[in-house]
């Protein structure tokens, strides 16, 4: 408990829930670093994808730049209207499962949920991908960097929303205003400096079909959207008004979002910056600008401080819809509890897990990733804008009409976009999250329907409640000898029946003739029963007697009790065996039989 205070700090009430809300500053801070973040990546994207069609096609850059922050608008319009028809939050999943049915809604939370670990993963590989870059040595340590980092973002989040809000803050408007001095510079330098664009690459295109370079290089661009709908997930989350600070966030978001996109885009082609493995983007056009002195090492380290805390959306959004899914019972119900912080900490510490997993699978590499990326969102945000329309045209409120046509155009948009992104990425690894998407949705029904079969089965509803009492009651007392804690055991065994034996398992002679002698000595009244085992198991001769018992008495009850010792201290448990437990576990999954235990505790 000590370790646990001093890493996530001191419980909080539940009453205080309030006071941990955020404000529209911390909200964009915390919902926002993920999208904002992919400027820093997004232009690099779209070039890698464009220079395999040739140095011609590098001219496309821009044209795709625009079409992106157009689509940036009709997206964030469109959650504008969901985060105020769904104030409660929750998102594509709550409003595909509400207008569109279970398996929508299922496909929008299975999809945003693999997007959310996607998130991080690739928020974490390139933050760590900008560091390497302006510290070249350190490259092969890319991993083990990888993974501190998000045990170091796991534990903040574990502290709580307004903790972690409040740590991240920082960090995301350094790097809004470290792009914006980037950008303002680069405009003043073009003054002096003519554009040299990619003029001088003049060479013919090799691409035999220059749509499908384009549409490649779109799709891959289309990363920046991610986290768009984050805001609309955590409604909740923000100080009342809800959803006026929410939707106020959204925007800001949007806003930022694309000045930022179009700004990196336009002067890495006024520069002629091309993709290198070896250094981002956005690092050749900060060095193009400041040189490598103070202002870009402060601009890299901002860059990579926003790509690793861009994990932060997720870890805002992938805990609260893991716990709405819950509550619906598509997920196991331990997602859907609070921890000492407020937090639901469950869904913080398997997201951590899985991402960590996935950064080892693929060694850190952002590229690898990227191709997965963006293919669950893009799934959200059609079935989300498809569900508001008929929201609206079933609500038929105010404004209807011209609400359902900007839900409708999105919908539109957002699911052109994810045809183009599933075609373009399927063998790069997009295949793999399209298979994933409906093997959660079958394990999501798996669960409903598990849960679903214990409630009934639970229910006093269907059944008559009969008193009848059991017509036996044998109690049973493994023991490995006389000591104290059998002492204990046998008094408990006295006080809950009559019929009381005790169970020794014959394994060494000399040691089975010992403990006779004593027990003949202090037997207490009660009776033993020595079970031979020729092959030295304990468990089975054990289980084969309760077995009889059961047989004698089919209609009675069968009390296993086990003595057991406890050591002062946690890692003494790790010098004795565990056979108690051991039996316990296998017990538990017999019908008319009950183990207790009664624990005899040891001094220092």
């Amino acid at each position: 408990m000590s370790l646990k205070s001093f890493l996530i700090g001191s419980p909080i009430e539940t009453i205080k829930e309030k006071h941990e809300r955020l404000s529209k500053t911390m909200g964009l801070a915390v919902f926002s670093s993920d999208p904002l973040s992919s400027v820093a990546y997004g232009t690099e994207e779209i070039l890698f994808a464009l220079v395999l069609g040739g140095a011609a096609f590098l001219n496309y850059l821009l044209p795709i730049a625009v079409a992106i922050v157009i689509l940036v608008a009709i997206v964030a319009t469109s959650y504008y209207q969901t985060i105020h028809a769904y104030s409660s939050g929750g998102g594509a999943y709550i409003v595909a499962k509400d207008n569109l049915g279970d398996y929508p809604g299922l496909v929008a939370g299975a999809a945003l949920l693999i997007d959310y670990v996607l998130t991080v993963t690739v928020s974490v590989s390139a933050g760590i991908a900008a560091i390497t870059s302006a510290f070249p040595a350190i490259r092969d340590h890319t991993v083990a960097l990888c993974l501190f980092a998000i045990l170091f973002i796991s534990l903040m989040n574990l502290r709580g929303v307004r903790e972690s809000g409040k740590a991240f803050s920082l960090p995301v408007y350094v790097f809004i205003g470290g792009l914006l001095l980037l950008i303002g510079a680069s405009f003043a330098n073009s003054f002096s400096h003519p554009s040299v664009a990619y003029a001088a690459l003049r060479e013919p295109a090799s691409a035999i079909f220059p749509i499908f370079i384009i549409l490649k290089a779109f799709a891959s661009g289309c990363a920046t959207l991610t986290g768009i709908e984050a805001v609309s997930n955590g409604v909740k989350a923000f100080k009342a008004p809800e959803a006026k600070n929410a939707g106020i966030t959204l925007i800001w978001m949007a806003v930022t979002l694309a000045i930022l996109t179009i700004g990196i885009a336009y002067y890495a082609h006024y520069y002629a910056i091309l993709p290198n493995e070896n250094e981002t983007v956005l690092s050749q056009l900060t060095r193009t600008i400041f040189s490598k002195g103070p202002i870009y090492y402060g601009i890299q380290f901002a860059t990579a401080l926003i790509l690793i805390l861009a994990a932060n959306t997720s870890y805002a959004d992938f805990p609260r819809l893991s716990s709405i899914m819950a509550n619906d019972r598509y997920l196991p119900r331990q997602l859907s509890n609070r921890g000492d912080k407020l937090v639901f900490s469950n869904g913080i510490l398997i997201l951590g897990f899985l991402s960590a997993l996935l950064l080892v699978l693929f060694r850190g590499d952002t590229h690898s990733l990227i191709p997965l990326y963006a293919v669950g969102v893009f799934t959200a945000f059609t079935l989300s804008q498809i569900g508001m329309v008929r929201h609206w045209v079933r609500e038929k409120g105010k404004g209807w009409l011209k609400s359902a046509f900007i839900n409708g155009l999105g919908g539109l948009v957002t699911g052109v976009v994810l045809v183009i992104i599933a075609v373009e990425k399927f063998a790069q690894g997009a295949w793999m999250v399209l298979v994933a998407i409906p093997v959660l949705v079958y394990l999501a029904k798996e669960v409903q329907r598990h849960y679903q079969s214990v409630a009934d089965q639970l229910s006093l509803d269907k059944c008559v409640v009969e008193a009848v009492d059991y017509q036996h009651h044998s109690v049973l007392i493994p023991i490995s000898g006389m000591q104290q804690a059998v002492v204990g055991a046998i008094k408990y065994g006295k006080a809950i029946s009559d019929d009381v034996t005790a169970i020794y398992v014959y394994i060494d002679p000399v040691e089975t003739r010992k403990m006779k002698e004593k027990w003949d000595s202090l037997c207490m009244g009660v009776k033993l029963q020595i079970l031979h085992s020729p092959y030295r198991s304990v468990t089975e001769p054990l289980m084969d007697y309760i077995e009889s018992i059961r047989e004698d008495y089919p209609d009675g009850v069968i009390t296993v009790v086990l003595p057991e010792f406890v050591p002062s201290k946690w890692w003494h448990h790790l010098l004795h065996n565990q056979t108690a437990l051991f039996i316990k576990g296998i017990l538990l999954f017999k019908k008319g039989v009950v183990s207790t235990s009664v624990p005899f505790h040891l001094r220092k």
